[in-house]
């Protein structure tokens, strides 16, 4: 489930040839303090087809000299824990039929997704709106977390922090007004309908920030309210953790969803705010 919850963050799709991906050079930006802090801020991709390679020297000489690998949460690999969190907070009984709680204009492509991901619309009955939404996106993805960057850095790191819990993820999903759990399955069901030509891939392995930020505004964060929840305040949550890892001496490298480097509130943005050089080194 958390794949589901990072997935939609960026609202992305994989999925082109193996082998036509760009030279890679994801967004990475240095940290450094006036009492000689330093860290480094990378977004990242959580799903990515096989082929698509984003590792670079620049990369991979930051994470050597990291003494602390951050991210948002350090447990990917405990499906039972995320299965457990999903079934406490997804279910509630006597909800109206998918198909009710789209605008009709949106119900044959409902139906449509629904067929393709090969799923029984009955059997979503009783999850909310926001847990069929993150249901539906999940099984049209074609981009395999095997492959996400988020779970590379795990496997490949012995000290690891995680930002928060599974259950505080979808927590975030659950206690969203039930307008803005509404607008998120219509616009799962849209989104399930658009054709994909891996530009929100290639944004990320060239470092187009200014491209995922357009995306942004069209996608999933342009609803002010989701925007809020599943960005803005997070980020804010975030930094006195950030920070104190940053003046203590630990050097984090913090891995987090490359929405949360976007924008006014993203992490690069609000670090300068408090005073800290952050400068883009890829």
């Amino acid at each position: 489930m958390r794949r589901l919850v990072a997935a939609l963050l960026l609202s992305l799709l994989a999925a082109c040839g193996r082998s036509d991906w760009p030279k890679p050079a994801p967004a990475l930006w240095q940290v450094t303090g006036q009492a000689g802090q330093e860290g480094w801020l990378f977004g990242t991709i959580h799903a990515l087809p096989d082929g698509a390679d984003w590792r670079t020297p620049v990369l991979d000489d930051a994470l050597e000299q990291a003494g602390r690998l951050v991210v948002e949460v350090d447990n990917l690999a405990d499906t039972r824990a995320m299965q457990a969190a999903f079934a406490r907070r997804a279910y509630t009984p006597g909800l109206p039929p998918l198909p009710a709680r789209v605008p009709p204009a949106d119900r044959p492509a409902l139906l449509a997704a629904l067929d393709d991901a090969g799923l029984d619309g009955g059997e979503l009955t009783p999850l909310e709106d926001w847990a069929a939404a993150l249901t539906l996106a999940n099984a049209l993805r074609r981009g395999d977390v095997t492959y996400g960057v988020d779970r590379a850095l795990i496997a490949g790191s012995h000290r690891v922090i995680g930002l928060e819990s599974v259950d505080e993820q979808l927590a975030l999903f659950d206690t969203l007004p039930a307008a803005a759990q509404a607008a998120l399955l219509r616009d799962a069901v849209r989104e399930a309908g658009t054709p994909d030509d891996g530009a929100r891939i290639r944004a990320w392995l060239t470092g187009d920030t200014a491209a995922l930020e357009q995306d942004a505004a069209t996608g999933l964060l342009a609803d002010p309210v989701l925007r809020q929840r599943l960005q803005t305040s997070r980020n804010h949550a975030w930094l006195p953790a950030i920070t104190g890892l940053l003046d203590d001496g630990t050097r984090p490298f913090v891995a987090v969803g490359a929405a949360h480097m976007l924008g006014p509130d993203g992490l690069p943005a609000l670090l300068r705010a408090r005073g800290y050089t952050v400068t883009r080194i890829q």
